[in-house]
């Protein structure tokens, strides 16, 4: 039996694409931090759907061989981190909260995060995702970058 781990990251579709499609970087080491079982990747319906669609599109332009490892490096990630899935919010609720966040898009995400209660939500996207929708919706939202600046002070 397994522990669980400590930490639960709900990441926004860029920081889970990011991970996915480059061949290093901090985004991917977010993705390792969940398949080695250091953090739980919390992953909304939302954002796996967004994910696939990019991946799809993303695929297009591939090559087959390098479409395969793309649908497969996917496919592991998936099975290495067993997310823990929140489901779509209701209609209603999305609509209520339409004031969280400018981008209309993103009030998907950022409702199914505030239902998930992640320990912290992971984007690149720091136009939208600010301080200001940190503050009111209680969430801990960084970049990858933030983050790891934050993990490093916590152990010096």
């Amino acid at each position: 039996m397994t522990s669980q781990p400590r930490l639960r990251l709900f990441l926004d579709s860029n920081v889970l694409l990011g991970g996915i499609v480059a061949e290093w970087g901090l985004d991917k080491a977010v993705l390792v931090l969940c398949a080695a079982k250091i953090a739980r990747l919390v992953l909304s319906e939302v954002v796996r759907d967004e994910v696939e669609e990019n991946l799809r599109f993303h695929a297009s332009s591939l090559s087959l061989a390098r479409t395969d490892r793309l649908i497969e490096d996917y496919l592991r990630l998936i099975d290495l981190t067993d997310p823990e899935l929140i489901p779509y919010p209701a209609f209603d609720l999305v609509r209520a909260n339409r004031n969280l966040i400018r981008h209309e898009a993103d009030v998907p995400v950022l409702v199914s995060a505030v239902q998930a209660k992640p320990d912290w939500l992971l984007s690149n996207n720091t136009k939208h995702f600010t301080e200001a929708v940190a503050k009111r919706t209680g969430l801990r939202i960084a970049t990858p970058s933030r983050f790891f600046k934050t993990l490093t002070s916590l152990i010096r």
